[in-house]
């Protein structure tokens, strides 16, 4: 009877908490939201094409992430699902010097813009806080250049690939938020956009990590 009766008030309180769980995160972290990102960004030659005889060739390109992102979250048992969307740029790029071609594998390199759009799911960690992870789809473009004398060529390369990711979200109030996040992008497939009349190449494999750490701040509606 002791043992019935105990199962029963255990089953109660979860009961209880996890509704209020619940609750919690639906009044806090549901609903719509925008919000502007900044953050560290690498982009390097994947395992399949590091230079592995020759580690003094820098085979990434680095620079400032800056962006925005909107996205919709809804709780579900006390956890929280959410979509979203990510528009953001990189001042990331490389030049050839001294003929090194050898900087990530393509010589001149700027980064152009990258999309994204995926799922997150996280859980409450106290009052104000949330912790995730989150994965989808990616596609970027890295804007190729070849100088000849004073006559510039650029084409884009434009590939498709995955992000997976963690982060904490802090809610500041009611409407404001904070986060801390770290992705990880794999590139693995792509094409050459070329410029003007020229045909666009087929899709060729690629090998192409990306890693950034991004802090942001947002609204909720």
């Amino acid at each position: 009877m002791k043992k019935s009766l105990a199962l029963i008030i255990s089953a109660s309180t979860l009961g209880l908490a996890v509704p209020a769980a619940a609750q919690d995160t639906d009044s806090t972290f549901t609903g719509p939201r925008v919000e502007g990102i900044v953050g560290y960004d690498v982009s390097r030659a994947g395992s399949s094409i590091d230079d592995e005889f020759n580690e003094d060739n820098d085979q990434s390109i680095e620079g400032l992430l800056y962006g925005v992102a909107v996205g919709y979250d809804f709780a579900a048992g006390g956890a929280l699902i959410g979509v979203e969307g990510e528009y953001s740029r990189s001042t990331a790029d490389v030049d050839v010097e001294d003929g090194d071609v050898e900087n990530f594998g393509l010589g001149n390199v700027d980064t152009g813009r990258d999309l994204y759009v995926g799922l997150r799911a996280g859980v409450l960690a106290g009052e104000s806080a949330l912790v995730y992870v989150k994965g989808g789809y990616t596609n970027t473009k890295y804007n190729l250049r070849s100088a000849t004398g004073t006559t510039e060529f650029v084409t884009d390369l434009d590939a498709d690939g995955y992000r997976l990711g963690a982060g904490a979200e802090y809610a500041m109030s009611e409407n404001s938020f904070i986060k801390l996040e770290y992705r990880y992008s794999n590139y693995s497939e792509g094409e050459i956009d070329f410029p003007d009349d020229f045909p666009d190449s087929d899709r060729i494999d690629l090998d192409t990590d990306r890693h950034q750490v991004v802090v942001g701040y947002g609204f909720r509606f």
